[in-house]
């Protein structure tokens, strides 16, 4: 019989139980829309020479406690921005106690019965301020479907009222976007001065405004090396806060290989998003990842994009003019988070930067 991507996509849709319910029914193979094309799990796998490349740690501790201290960070944060896109940070001021919570959280609601789960369940956001689902390109990517559900919701500005968060998580989300928005605040300075320029900058720019936190759960699955936790692609913000359990499975593109994002205890994974790539015209770098699916699970992760999204936006944005010179002109056209926002999600997460349809 045919294969029809289509059709098995919109019956896996229609369960609304997500990747968690095929585990449920103790499937022993991954069904096909899953599949990723041959050799594509195997190709460009760490040489000798960068197999024992870790992306940076930064501790956040002396920050506050001279003008020295904080330099020696801001220099650290630099570099991990221009040369890696990654870094982890530890002593961030968010209590370990939250941390877990939050991941308790996250599992709490995807166990949670499928009749609760199918009352968030939606594809548009403007029908629902907390929406559950798999995969939100499910139907617009011409690449596999990922192994991972999520429940996604915009904590800031205008977050839900907590009778509109699941119950599971409810407390969670509160405290923990509290905490973002706080470590956020200081991200963006320490960013700002490390683009040589007054640390409000990117603050003024509302690079920190809205928030949207996307809770990931990804199930153990029975054939890892058939398919992923998620494709290869950069991300739609200007700033990623990575919260991700000890399991593992992230990786980021660096060199032309894949590098393992190895979970810290208590750190916070930070990455470059497109946004900030293309203000800062190409000086910090927004690089690609993905995540493996695995054989143990469930992997928890929260990933709080600093980014409006398809939110109504009307401020337009280019490379900052203190960054562009004569010899340094704009990389980019000036664009609006929405309208970049619209083509990012119609392509879906197949692997080439959208960042490159504004490129001048």
């Amino acid at each position: 019989m045919e294969f029809d991507s289509y059709t098995e996509r919109k019956a896996f849709d229609e369960t609304k139980e997500g990747v968690k319910g095929l585990v449920d029914a103790k499937i022993t193979e991954v069904p096909r829309i899953f599949h990723v094309p041959q050799g594509s799990l195997t190709d460009k796998k760490p040489s000798v020479s960068v197999s024992d490349l870790k992306i940076p740690t930064i501790d956040l501790a002396r920050v506050h406690v001279d003008k020295a201290s904080r330099e020696a960070v801001v220099e650290k944060v630099r570099y991990a921005a221009e040369k890696w896109g990654f870094f982890q940070v530890i002593n961030h001021g968010v209590p370990l106690n939250v941390l877990e919570e939050m991941k308790d959280g996250v599992r709490r609601f995807h166990e949670e019965d499928p009749e609760v789960k199918k009352t968030y369940f939606s594809r548009d956001f403007d029908k629902k301020k907390v929406v559950y689902n798999s995969n939100f390109d499910l139907y617009g990517s011409s690449s596999s479907v990922n192994w991972r559900d999520s429940i996604s919701c915009f904590m800031a500005p205008d977050p839900p009222t907590p009778e509109e968060l699941p119950v599971a998580c409810r407390e969670a989300m509160i405290e923990y976007s509290k905490h973002v928005l706080s470590l956020g605040s200081l991200l963006f300075e320490l960013l700002s001065e490390a683009l040589g320029l007054r640390s409000d900058i990117l603050k003024s720019m509302d690079c920190l405004k809205t928030l949207l936190m996307i809770c990931h759960y990804y199930p153990p699955c029975p054939q890892p090396d058939l398919t992923l936790g998620t494709s290869k692609h950069s991300d739609n913000s200007f700033l990623t806060v990575l919260l991700q359990d000890n399991i593992g499975g992230l990786q980021i593109l660096h060199q032309d290989s894949w590098i393992d994002v190895a979970p810290l205890h208590g750190a916070l994974v930070i990455n470059i998003g497109d946004f900030l790539q293309l203000i800062t015209n190409d000086k910090f770098v927004s690089v690609e990842h993905r995540v493996l699916a695995n054989r143990q699970g469930p992997r928890i992760s929260v990933a709080s994009f600093f980014s409006s999204s398809l939110l109504p936006n009307s401020t337009v944005y280019g490379p900052i003019k203190e960054l562009v010179s004569e010899e340094n002109p704009p990389k980019y056209r000036d664009i609006t988070i929405k309208e970049y926002s619209e083509g990012y999600f119609k392509k879906g997460l197949e692997g080439t930067s959208h960042l490159l349809n504004f490129r001048i």
